[in-house]
């Protein structure tokens, strides 16, 4: 994948690919509220709400049955392109990617049928073409999908400006001004020449718009501003409690709790997560989610419960028919063995982490340059405790991740790279454990190890941006800043795209 395009699905999008997708676009609007051609009936709607829940058996169930009304509805057209989206980011099928694309063209012409007059119009449109940009990116077409979200920004822009006063366009654009204000300095130039103008502020004040004012689209609105703290940005006290009451809110809704568990675990609360994952409802009439399967296994991972994981993972490769994590997902299996000391029962694994799957995703890069580098005995057998101590913080067992990494020091490695790599895992584990002050030291040798080689860039700019958040946090911000813009100055590392877009974030934040 050329790294020179301009990346619209920089770690942010990727982060967000699916979590936003889901929720963004449909309106949940009163029966009564009909402008033009638009028809949003009660079969109509109740369909919306199935998507959002993932019973998209039941939902096309509705939707063809209100085809056989009103086929010239353009709802029924909107709908379509949803659903088919929601199926398309979970299953990465790609022979129903290949027909989603060819049946945009004719979504995109029904709805063009509304009069002028009709705000839902260009609002459509540029929906469908959001649809469309998002499942393209999910599929490695970049230069089409970024085409598609520039056409959707424009009918957004336009929509604004003829209908000022039509609240669920800001939707659909605060959540774009949020993304292209977060995009990498390195690339603003083209946002500029294309004329997308982004701000972080401006977009999540337009979403909180949306919340304060259209009762009907207030969980949706609410839910992107706070994905978008979730990924993007840095998550309130407030929104940290709320994404825990919607599935308890809304237990039939498999959706709302994916979002708590990978939030969650996001947040390093696995063990909470777990709770979230385990209560999700299931059947035959919500469409198949084998990547719950994957997250059961990374949680029994950071657990160290390995035959577990292992299990887990392997159940998810054998139903998943998607492209995504699937290197990731034998790179763990072979982590189940070897870190459990059964080294030659893995090594299999490995060989089938360079044959299969792709190198979309970042933990799919990692997985493969893991594979290369064991195959060239560049990984050391010291280097397990730092994985044990690493998994287990991302869990959020920081006793299990302390009582790893004081076992050994940053003499216990030889390379640059590992000493990198220790000190960072020992910052962000008394981080985490609330010593803050103790982890500076460590992140700062982090940093200077990586300005000395570059193969350990990716540890030293995750430490600056940590650096960046605890400076932020003690009100230094000229500091921030100067650890923030450090975390982008680290080149070709497997993390950067994420890290530049998070320290983008940040700086927006701070005015700069």
């Amino acid at each position: 994948m050329s790294r020179s395009r301009w990346e619209v699905r920089y770690a942010g999008f990727r982060l967000l690919m699916f979590l936003l997708l889901c929720l963004l676009f449909p309106r949940a609007v009163s029966a009564n509220d009909e402008q033009g051609d638009v028809v949003f009936s009660p079969r109509l709607q109740k369909a919306y709400f199935e998507i959002q829940k993932l019973r998209l058996p039941a939902a096309r169930e509705l939707i063809d049955d209100e085809r056989a009304l009103n086929a010239d509805n353009p709802f029924i057209a909107y709908l379509d392109s949803y659903a088919d989206l929601h199926y398309l980011l979970i299953s990465e099928d790609r022979s129903r990617y290949k027909i989603f694309v060819q049946q945009q063209d004719n979504r995109l012409e029904r709805v063009g049928r509304l009069p002028e007059k009709s705000p839902y119009k260009r609002l459509f449109q540029a929906d469908i073409r959001l649809h469309s940009a998002f499942a393209k990116l999910k599929f490695g077409n970049e230069v089409s999908g970024s085409w598609e979200i520039i056409k959707a920004y424009r009918l957004l822009e336009d929509n604004h400006k003829k209908f000022p006063a039509f609240t669920p366009s800001l939707k659909s654009l605060g959540l774009l001004h949020v993304l292209i204000g977060s995009i990498p300095e390195n690339y603003t130039w083209i946002a500029k020449i294309l004329g997308l103008k982004g701000n972080i502020a401006q977009g999540i004040r337009e979403l909180r718009e949306v919340v304060k004012e259209e009762p009907f689209f207030r969980q949706e609105a609410e839910l992107i501003d706070l994905l978008l703290h979730a990924y993007t940005l840095q998550l309130s006290p407030e929104q940290q409690v709320r994404i825990r009451q919607w599935p308890k809110e809304q237990p039939d809704n498999l959706l709302l709790h994916f979002f708590a568990t990978t939030v969650l675990m996001k947040e390093n609360r696995s063990e909470e997560a777990s709770h979230f994952l385990a209560d999700a409802p299931a059947g035959k009439e919500y469409m198949p989610f084998p990547f719950l399967l994957y997250l059961r296994g990374e949680i029994a991972l950071q657990h160290g419960d390995y035959d577990d994981s292992f299990t887990f993972y392997s159940r998810f490769l054998k139903q998943y028919i998607g492209f995504n994590y699937i290197k990731d997902s034998y790179f763990k299996m072979f982590m189940c063995r070897w870190l459990a000391g059964r080294e030659q029962e893995g090594t299999g694994y490995l060989q089938k982490v360079t044959q299969t799957g792709s190198t979309i995703v970042e933990a799919d890069q990692f997985a493969e340059r893991f594979a290369k580098e064991f195959g060239e005995g560049k990984i050391s057998p010291t280097q397990k405790v730092l994985y044990s101590a690493r998994y287990a913080t991302d869990g959020g067992y920081f006793q299990k991740a302390w009582e790893l990494i004081k076992t050994v020091s940053e003499k216990s490695f030889g390379t640059t790279y590992e000493k990198a790599e220790f000190n960072y895992r020992m910052a962000r584990i008394l981080q985490k454990s609330g010593r803050t002050n103790e982890s500076v030291p460590f992140y700062d040798r982090s940093i200077a190890l990586g300005q000395t080689d570059a193969g350990a860039g990716g540890f030293a700019a995750s430490s600056a941006l940590q650096m960046g958040y605890i400076s932020k946090k003690n009100a230094d911000n000229q500091k921030a800043a100067m650890y923030f813009k450090k975390a982008m100055s680290f080149k070709k590392h497997e993390y950067k795209n994420s890290i530049d877009n998070k320290a983008r974030a940040a700086l927006t934040e701070l005015g700069q």
